[in-house]
């Protein structure tokens, strides 16, 4: 047992465990948070715009909009892109829920297409033969923070004359070739959670270069009001807003907004600590027997957001048996990609994807945050070897 990670109580639990993610925190968030709230703006406000700037900025976006969460982001997005009732969107099954949640929530059905086996993320290709009569648009997910072949997509859309709307949770940082996701033509939806590369407790964003349409999504966001609350109080006279269309409450708040302006002069540093982390997982790797690396394409900079690895179906040990030997260790781990159509929410949804259901049930997602420590990587890898060559 490597002392250096976690030690025992007289072979008890875990003292020190290691968690599968954990936010980094600058140290001036606390303080950040309490001046917004000392200004009086604990709603959506000034602070909300300044990192509506601040991201746009960094993704390379005319505008951004700030959500309440991503699901509420995706939700906006498809709606501006005329999806609703008695439409259909192709996504990928192997996703979080939200993915075909933000479809549900806009009327249309989800309509799930297998991924490509190497990359995870939606097969082109398996989106085309998904479409039918009634579909209205495509939504890539940019997995685990590594684009989708967004040249097949747009191509794709423009033959079927579809929108697209990319689902960025996990690929804030993320390059697509030279371009930066939220940068393309197409509206991207990031999310703020802790467990993504930076955050704001809960959060979204849609990064556009569309003025008119963020005009639009600001305010549906806020229930479809056609002036915002900061104008309102910051007038000189008596405003009556009106109600041009129904909307959504899906704000940020203030609070919220400082915390992530604290994030965003991190996110350099998080990236790069991530990337370092990421590559000593993927050299030692290479050592230990049925573990592959992710796969990497030519084409992406990725965020890694998570780290996912791939167990061989013929290991001496299952998936979730490993899993739960790394958590006897005091290792947290979690299991890959859900797989939406296996569930109980979507098991109307009559699918057959089989590279989608192997990596389901293949890949598992190892422990990796900017503040994970060198020793305690060396100590999952070890414990990681240990559990598959014993069995």
């Amino acid at each position: 047992m490597n002392a250096l990670a976690v030690t025992r109580r007289n072979g008890g639990g875990p003292v020190a465990p290691i968690p599968i993610a954990k936010p980094h925190l600058t140290g001036g968030e606390a303080a950040a948070a309490a001046e917004a709230i000392a200004s009086g703006w604990l709603s959506q406000g000034p602070r909300v715009q300044e990192l509506e700037r601040a991201f746009a900025e960094r993704v390379g976006a005319a505008q951004a909009v700030a959500t309440s969460n991503c699901t509420t982001a995706l939700a906006l997005a498809l709606h501006v892109s005329g999806v609703g009732p008695g439409d259909e969107v192709i996504v990928p099954s192997l996703s979080f829920i939200a993915t075909a949640n933000a479809v549900w929530h806009c009327g249309a059905t989800p309509v799930f297409a297998d991924i490509d086996p190497c990359t995870y993320n939606l097969d082109p290709a398996a989106a085309e033969r998904a479409i039918g009569p009634r579909t209205r648009a495509i939504m890539p997910v940019h997995q685990l923070g590594l684009p989708a072949d967004m040249d097949a997509f747009f191509d794709l859309a423009a033959r079927h004359e579809l929108a697209i709307v990319e689902d960025a949770a996990c690929a804030l940082g993320a390059f697509y070739r030279t371009a930066r996701i939220g940068s393309l033509s197409s509206p991207a939806c990031f999310s703020l959670h802790p467990r993504k590369v930076i955050t704001t407790g809960e959060g979204g964003m849609i990064a556009l270069q569309d003025a008119d349409l963020a005009q639009r999504l600001r305010r549906l966001r806020g229930h479809g009001m056609d002036v915002s609350d900061l104008a309102r109080h910051s007038a000189g006279e008596v405003v009556i807003e009106a109600y041009p269309e129904r909307g959504w409450n899906a704000r940020m708040t203030d609070v919220q907004a400082a915390v992530g302006l604290c994030q965003m002069g991190a996110l350099d540093a998080i990236l790069q600590r991530r990337a370092l982390l990421a590559a000593r997982y993927t050299a030692a790797l290479a050592e230990i027997p049925y573990l592959q690396a992710p796969f990497e394409p030519d084409y992406a900079t990725r965020t890694w957001q998570s780290y996912c690895v791939r167990l061989s179906p013929d290991a001496p040990i299952g998936r979730t048996e490993l899993m739960r030997a790394l958590l006897r260790d005091g290792i947290a781990t979690r299991r890959g990609v859900m797989a939406i159509h296996r569930t109980h929410a979507y098991a109307s949804a009559r699918a057959r994807l089989p590279h989608t259901e192997a990596a389901a049930r293949e890949t598992l997602l190892l422990p990796l945050y900017p503040d994970l420590t060198e020793q305690q990587q060396d100590y999952v890898l070890e414990r990681l070897s240990d559990a598959i060559r014993l069995g």
